[in-house]
């Protein structure tokens, strides 16, 4: 259950942090969105927070002495008492109960206050061509520091949207034909396996809201916000995926995401919204199938889902680089070939 605590009050926000923090966490231990045995490690949490560790810290000792968590032989705590089993889940903020802009956990960082616009700018340029990004010219431009600027494009990096080349100069890595098609060969061969394992780890509370969410938007299609598309494309390839306990999966997996920034930025907005739904049924499917225990069925209905969005999103890159012009950015420039 996300809490949305957008609308906190101003004595709310006076309360020290790491009693919202705490707060937070009791609540999604009660609801078990964090699984019991689950472990729970100050570092993880804080990043997921973006708030420093100290306030985790005094939250997980306020925790133990409630019972709420245990210590165990590892590093870190166990969610419940200490016989339960330990699980090394992939936190997320759903699972904490925390609302992706929670105002009263934390504020955001400078990095984050340009990333959204900058992820915008390089997924448009993807389209088109190979493109060279400055990482001083991207400060001067959104009035940041360096740094900030630094850890925006450290981020697209993880995503697989840039990388470095032997000079150490930001690249944007086009994403052709080629590249989506690979992307998409990866993507087939990877999250069957990692829906079959975050199955078993997944809480059922988890995969009714999932389906609520999608039979509501199915309802609206195609009255609904580039925002909502997002969250809904996430909900399945990135929230319940995170359950599978195969980091190194689900880190192969990551550089993948380029694939989902793309129908973030450009569906419905750059290409028009198609007259059917682009995904919403088929994401129903997989998620019913899981709920229902049918992990056959729900891995071969994401591989036929994968396949079809494959060349749905190729499509709609074709039509943005004969419809759209090509950006221009003082922070990027194309990159010569030959």
């Amino acid at each position: 259950m996300l809490i949305d605590m957008t609308s906190v009050t101003d004595a709310e926000q006076d309360t020290p942090l790491y009693v919202r923090v705490t707060q937070l966490l009791t609540l999604a231990l009660k609801q078990e969105s964090i699984p019991v045995g689950t472990v729970l490690l100050e570092g993880h949490i804080a990043e997921l927070m973006r708030i420093t560790r100290t306030p985790v810290r005094q939250a997980l000792q306020a925790l133990l002495q409630q019972g709420l968590v245990s210590k165990f032989e590892g590093r870190g705590v166990l969610a419940g008492p200490a016989t339960s089993t330990p699980k090394r889940l992939n936190l997320t903020a759903e699972m904490l109960g925390l609302h992706e802009l929670d105002p009263s956990v934390r504020k955001a960082r400078s990095w984050e206050t340009i990333y959204n616009e900058v992820e915008q700018d390089v997924v448009h340029l993807s389209i088109f061509d190979a493109f060279r990004l400055n990482e001083l010219e991207l400060a001067r431009h959104f009035g940041v520091g360096r740094m900030a600027a630094r850890e925006a494009l450290q981020r697209l990096e993880s995503l697989g949207l840039i990388t470095k080349d032997e000079r150490q100069r930001w690249n944007v890595i086009p994403l052709n034909r080629e590249r989506m098609t690979h992307l998409y060969e990866l993507r087939i061969l990877l999250e069957p396996a990692a829906l079959e394992s975050a199955a078993l780890h997944a809480p059922n509370e988890l995969l009714q809201k999932m389906n609520q969410r999608l039979e509501q938007a199915m309802k609206r299609y195609p009255k609904l916000n580039r925002k909502t598309m997002d969250n809904l494309e996430i909900d399945l390839h990135v929230t319940l995926l995170s359950y599978c306990p195969n980091q190194p999966l689900l880190d192969s997996l990551k550089r993948t995401r380029s694939i989902l920034t793309l129908s973030k930025h450009v569906l419905g907005a750059a290409a028009p919204m198609p007259t059917r739904d682009p995904f919403l049924s088929d994401h129903l499917q997989v998620i019913q199938y899981v709920a229902n225990g049918d992990l056959a069925a729900a891995k071969e209905a994401l591989i036929q889902h994968l396949t079809m969005s494959s060349a749905k999103a190729i499509e709609r890159a074709e039509f943005v680089r004969k419809h759209m012009p090509t950006p221009t950015l003082p922070y990027a420039a194309p990159i010569a070939t030959h």
